[in-house]
């Protein structure tokens, strides 16, 4: 079922698996990520319910934006020491609308979700959408006037699997996302459609079982978890592909307008920035909701591979419309779901 906007939040040992970048910082700014934004995010979107719809990080500033409704949530918005954006539709508005593309417009190759700065919800129609479909599209968005944008993107929204070097199970290679443990126990978090595939993962293609999976979400969600064979020492950090490592000492919901980095198997280490949030991805086995948009490259065999910004897990990466040059829209699922769903934590 789709989350409403009032909803949201928030190896170097045995195998180096996942790997992500640094940089949680707007352009220009410092790329070492602070938890004070996801903090002030996570307090005044609980605090305002209602009367925000959205925030995001200013590029140029680096300050925290919270978009409001009424003249009360702006000075509390003020006071907790972010800036406040007063805009035109409501979170309830806003919810209305992707209840009516949900509805009406459920198209395979089609993705919606809400992006503050611009106080609408962005469709995007990959190259598989049919002109019969794509009418049916714009006239349902053009019910909805102005709060919904539609546009097409390269390419076609898929879940990001294929054979090659990384984890493998069921035939298919797929990515790891972030080690994660509950008391002693050790286990590493990927995509649920690869989690679908196999019980059992392995270092190699037709190596050793290293772990065996627990638990699996997809469609609607996309997570799965991977309890590893053995007492593991495998530590709490990603590989960078270029000899070192980042640790990971938290996990928080990604924020629109923040630079993040994704990495996976095949791609290795991209760029990119969140531009929307609570985004519906109709991929061809089902749909999956509450995920979050960003314009990272990104592969096949990069499923699973992880999305952070500096020490701070994000994302479970889950799939994209493909990549033009150095602009993609990898899609990830937002991690901190998958933990609470499992009881487990980063470390």
């Amino acid at each position: 079922m789709r989350r409403t906007l009032r909803t949201h939040a928030a190896l170097s040992a045995l195998i180096v698996i996942g790997a992500l970048g640094v940089g949680a910082a707007p352009a220009g700014a410092d790329s070492s990520a602070t938890p004070s934004p996801y903090a002030l995010d996570s307090a005044l979107t609980q605090r305002l319910g209602d009367d925000t719809a959205g925030t995001y990080l200013d590029r140029r500033t680096g300050d925290l934006v919270v978009t409001v409704t009424s003249d009360s949530a702006a000075e509390q918005v003020r006071a907790a020491g972010a800036t406040a954006q007063r805009v035109q539709r409501s979170a309830a508005q806003l919810d209305a609308a992707m209840d009516t593309l949900e509805s009406e417009a459920k198209i395979t190759g089609t993705s919606w979700g809400l992006d503050p700065r611009i106080n609408r919800i962005t469709v995007e129609a990959d190259r598989s959408v049919s002109a019969r479909d794509m009418a049916r599209l714009k006239k349902t968005a053009a019910k909805l006037g102005d709060a919904v944008r539609v546009e097409r993107v390269p390419g076609v929204f898929k879940r990001e699997m294929s054979g090659g070097d990384a984890i493998y199970g069921g035939g298919s290679r797929c990515s790891s996302a972030f080690n994660v443990a509950k008391g002693a126990t050790r286990y590493f978090v990927t995509a649920g459609h690869c989690t679908n595939i196999s019980a059992n993962w392995s270092a190699t293609s037709g190596g050793p079982v290293i772990g065996v999976r627990e638990g699996t979400s997809f469609p609607t969600n996309d997570y799965g978890i991977v309890r590893y064979n053995a007492a593991s020492s495998a530590a709490g950090d990603v590989n960078l592909y270029n000899g070192s490592f980042q640790d990971i000492a938290s996990a928080a919901d990604a924020v629109v307008g923040q630079a993040i980095k994704k990495s996976g198997s095949t791609t290795k280490v991209t760029s990119g920035t969140v531009s929307a949030v609570n985004v519906t991805v109709n991929y061809g086995d089902g749909p999956v909701h509450n995920m979050v948009r960003t314009t990272a490259c990104s592969a096949g065999g990069d499923s699973g591979g992880a999305h952070f910004a500096g020490s701070v897990a994000l994302g479970i990466h889950s799939g994209s419309s493909g990549c033009t040059g150095t602009s993609g829209s990898a899609i990830h699922q937002p991690v901190k779901e998958a933990l609470a769903a499992y009881g487990v934590n980063v470390f």
